[in-house]
């Protein structure tokens, strides 16, 4: 049997995982119901998966972080203590996270061995490249986008589907968070 593994993302409403300029964490619309939502979101049982740039930027973030700076926010510490897969072919262990493992070679094959041999669910915040080689794969199971309600046209970084595949999506979740924050998790099938 298959576990599901979901995509999970941040994004502008055209369509980028940050920006650069002035815009601070969460494009600095976050409010209580957002923070709650993704720290209930990460007190299940699962497994991370991650690659090897997302687990440098994670792992420099939360170093150069303080206590109460948005980078340690309950559900971010909640994903750092969850088990991890980091995917890469440059990294070696140890990490500076307290249960990971790397796996090297191809993120299609060590995620399709994972979601036969996992038993828990698999989720990946981030790691675009990656995860747009596992939806052209069919890994992806679902597709989990946090809607910020800004548009970074100038400043945007990191364009999440940019090269990606065409896809149908079935959208099987919707909610508003803080009154203007839109959470929708898809089902993908490749167009």
């Amino acid at each position: 049997m298959s576990v599901s593994y979901t995509f999970d993302v941040f994004s502008s409403l055209d369509g980028f995982a940050a920006a650069g300029g002035d815009w601070t964490g969460y494009w600095g619309k976050q409010g209580p119901e957002l923070l709650d939502h993704r720290l209930a979101q990460y007190d299940q049982e699962q497994r991370m998966v991650l690659g090897a740039n997302t687990y440098r930027v994670f792992a420099r973030m939360l170093a150069a972080s303080t206590e109460d700076s948005d980078v340690r926010d309950p559900w971010v510490t909640r994903m750092r203590n969850l088990p991890a897969t980091v995917v890469s072919s440059t990294l070696t262990g140890p990490l500076d996270w307290p249960d990971a493992t790397v796996v090297s070679g191809d993120a299609v094959d060590a995620v399709a061995r994972l979601k036969a041999e996992s038993p828990v669910p698999l989720r990946s915040h981030g790691s675009l490249s990656m995860n747009r080689a596992l939806l052209a794969a069919g890994l992806v199971d679902r597709v989990q986008v946090t809607l910020f309600p800004v548009i970074t046209g100038q400043t945007g970084l990191e364009p999440i589907f940019q090269g990606a595949a065409d896809f149908d999506l079935e959208l099987i979740e919707q909610r508003t968070l803080d009154g203007h924050i839109q959470e929708l998790v898809y089902r993908p099938a490749l167009h």
